[in-house]
């Protein structure tokens, strides 16, 4: 396929990993790399040394393009920047946080830069700051979600109209038939995470992926709105949250009861029940443990049959 996402990254497939924490290791942005879309390690979760080694094994085990994707608010964001740029790291997804603050720098050390948004109004926001291309995410994502539960497919094509930068549909997205649906809509590319993250090259805990493939219709809900909102897996960790919620509990009661380390927790260590456990509403659709190269194969073979269907029915 060629269009300006696939020319921007210098891709086969317009298909983004997601750079998801806990998830997102050089074994699966390699993966999915080599399977011809573009792989991105997901720095969140990673000190600045352990970034450093997870992109050197990334640059050894692929020669395509792969990216790091960068949560604007987590610590130690500088020493994160630096090092990618040390280590010759030509894309980076940025997320969580304001768009204007590190592009131009990023820029100016010839680096691709993609912003991570949930609304029209930072969509806006990213053209302005001069960024490449957008990931419109709607409110169906898993992890960190925007707080105005905008669903991807008003999303996209509210951002479509406005904004005239490639744009990456998110949110939702687990195959190829859902590719093709926001491609409908004026996406150009399509980031996935909860798919990629039940696959064999997923740094997650096996006992994660099997609750992700366990999941079912409601099995998960937004919540924590008042800290960072989050698309969690209800355990007993999120039934603790809305008890603290019933009694009206304070935004430092909630931090206290957050505490740190639950994601890791729950997604690295396999803990069930008091972890946190981030997936999106497309996990009820996720049945299996496939390889990220098979996921990749997977979608645009579902991706090209529906482009077929309608060539030859309308």
């Amino acid at each position: 396929m060629n269009n300006r996402i696939t020319q921007l990254f210098g891709i086969e497939y317009p298909i983004i990993q997601g750079g998801m924490i806990w998830c997102s290791g050089w074994e699966l942005a390699s993966a999915v790399s080599e399977a011809g879309g573009l792989g991105l390690i997901g720095s969140g979760s990673m000190y600045p040394e352990i970034l450093r080694d997870q992109i050197r094994k990334c640059k050894a085990a692929t020669q395509k393009p792969f990216g790091v994707n960068v949560p604007l608010l987590y610590p130690n964001i500088e020493d994160h920047l630096q090092i990618i740029v040390e280590e010759g790291v030509k894309i980076v997804f940025t997320s969580a946080g304001n768009p204007a603050k590190y592009t131009s720098w990023l820029k100016e050390r010839g680096i691709t830069v993609v912003h991570v948004v949930a609304n029209l109004k930072f969509a806006k926001k990213c053209e302005e700051a001069g960024v490449d291309a957008i990931v419109a995410e709607g409110f169906e994502a898993g992890g960190h979600n925007g707080r105005e539960e905008t669903t991807t497919l008003c999303l996209i094509p509210m951002v479509k109209e406005q904004v005239k930068l490639p744009l990456i549909a998110a949110g939702g997205i687990g195959s190829g038939e859902a590719m093709a649906a926001v491609f409908c809509l004026g996406a150009e590319g399509v980031q996935v995470g909860s798919r990629f993250a039940a696959t064999k090259e997923s740094s997650a805990h096996e006992a994660f992926k099997n609750a992700i493939i366990a999941a079912s219709d409601g099995s998960t809900a937004l919540t924590l709105k008042e800290i960072t909102p989050v698309r969690l897996i209800k355990n007993a960790f999120y039934n603790q949250v809305q008890e603290m919620y019933q009694k009206g509990a304070s935004v430092e009661e909630l931090q206290t009861l957050l505490g740190r380390g639950r994601a890791k927790k729950g997604m690295f260590e396999g803990d069930m029940e008091e972890g946190e456990l981030e997936i999106g509403q497309v996990s009820a659709i996720i049945h299996d443990i496939p390889t990220a190269g098979e996921v990749v194969k997977q979608m645009m073979t579902g991706f090209e049959t529906v482009v077929n269907r309608f060539k030859s029915e309308f």
